[in-house]
This record gives structure tokens, C-alpha cells and sequence, in this order.
């Protein structure tokens, strides 16, 4: 059993999907004073702060699992989550046509064990209908998504091609932790 410190349910499906028993609690982490424009090394000290602030609020009886994703644009841009939906629908803009990089950290740590681990998965888009990204606007599903972004869903039918683990796209690359868990 571990803990997963992440109310985001594309987290918790990835680790039910690969059987890792866990149960779900959040510890509070305020990302805007990460002042790096360099996305591993915002992610990096995201998911640090978080695990870090777990330990403090859960301590490690039972292991933590912290996790952080942002999005890169073609040039390097870190892509935050959308305030509002004209800042989503620029970050998007950005997106269509282009190459991003999805960029996960992860941090594991038991009584025991500590695994920490930063992926990337590249995907490349076709440009997006104007007509389907206003309607992926006005659904509001990009709220809460780093870069507004969902390859499972509104983004998945304008990928081109993609290079690394889907799951690391979906904010948890768990391929990279089981191994390491399942040892214990």
C-alpha cells in the first residue's frame, strides 16, 4: 500500500491500472513560488516540494508517491495550467502544429527507499480545427491540465507521432516506479 499524494485521477487510474495498491490524499504545495523557467528543473522541485510537504502532514508509515507534470512548447516555453480560457487558448494555439514535451517527476520515498525520477514524452500534433479546439474551450476539460492539454482526449486525435510512455503524458510514469515498488 502506498500513499499517493495527488488528488489527479488520470494518477490514481495509471496505478490501478498496473495493480498498485494505494490510497489517495493531498498534501498542500504552492507551485508559484518555483521561480525556473526550465521545465525539468520545475517539475523536479514541484514534486519535491510536494513530497516533502506529504512528509511533514502523513509522515512515512506508509510510503509516498509525489508527482508533477508540465508541458513544454517547440521552443522551451513551460506551458503552466490555463487561468482562464483565452490563456488556454493560446497555450493551445502554441500546441497545434508543433512539438511538445510532456515532463514528469516523480518522487518515492518510504521508511526505506527513496526513488526519484524526471521522463519526457514527445508528441507531435497535426494542427488542430478551429471548430473542435473552440469546442474543447467551452467544455472547460483543459481547467487543471498542465498546458490545457489532454492526449487521452481533445489532443489525441491530432497526434502525429510520439516518443516516450503515454503514462508519462498522463502524469505518472509508472512503468519506472513499479519495478522499484515491487521490490519492497
Amino acid at each position: 500500500m502506498i500513499c499517493l499524494c495527488s488528488q489527479s485521477e488520470s494518477r490514481a487510474l495509471l496505478l490501478k491500472n498496473f495493480g498498485v495498491d494505494f490510497i489517495q490524499k493531498s498534501a498542500d504545495y504552492d507551485e508559484e513560488q518555483i521561480g525556473t523557467p526550465i521545465a525539468k528543473d520545475f517539475v523536479y522541485t514541484a514534486s519535491k516540494g510536494k513530497l516533502e510537504a506529504a512528509i511533514r502532514k502523513f509522515g512515512l508509515d506508509i510510503p509516498l508517491l509525489c508527482s508533477d507534470t508540465v508541458i513544454a512548447a517547440y521552443d522551451g516555453t513551460i506551458l503552466r495550467k490555463p487561468k482562464n480560457i483565452e490563456d488556454a487558448r493560446r497555450i493551445l494555439t502554441m500546441q497545434s502544429g508543433s512539438t511538445i514535451s510532456i515532463i514528469s517527476s516523480l518522487h518515492y520515498k518510504s521508511k526505506t527507499l527513496a526513488f526519484s525520477d524526471i521522463s519526457a514524452t514527445h508528441y507531435h500534433f497535426a494542427s488542430f480545427k478551429e471548430k473542435d479546439l473552440e469546442s474543447y474551450l467551452q467544455s472547460g476539460l483543459w481547467q487543471g491540465k498542465a498546458g490545457g492539454c489532454m492526449v487521452e482526449g481533445f489532443c489525441k486525435k491530432y497526434i502525429l507521432s510520439v516518443d516516450g510512455y503515454e503514462s508519462t503524458a498522463m502524469g505518472l510514469q509508472v512503468e519506472c516506479l513499479v519495478p522499484w515498488i515491487c521490490k519492497i
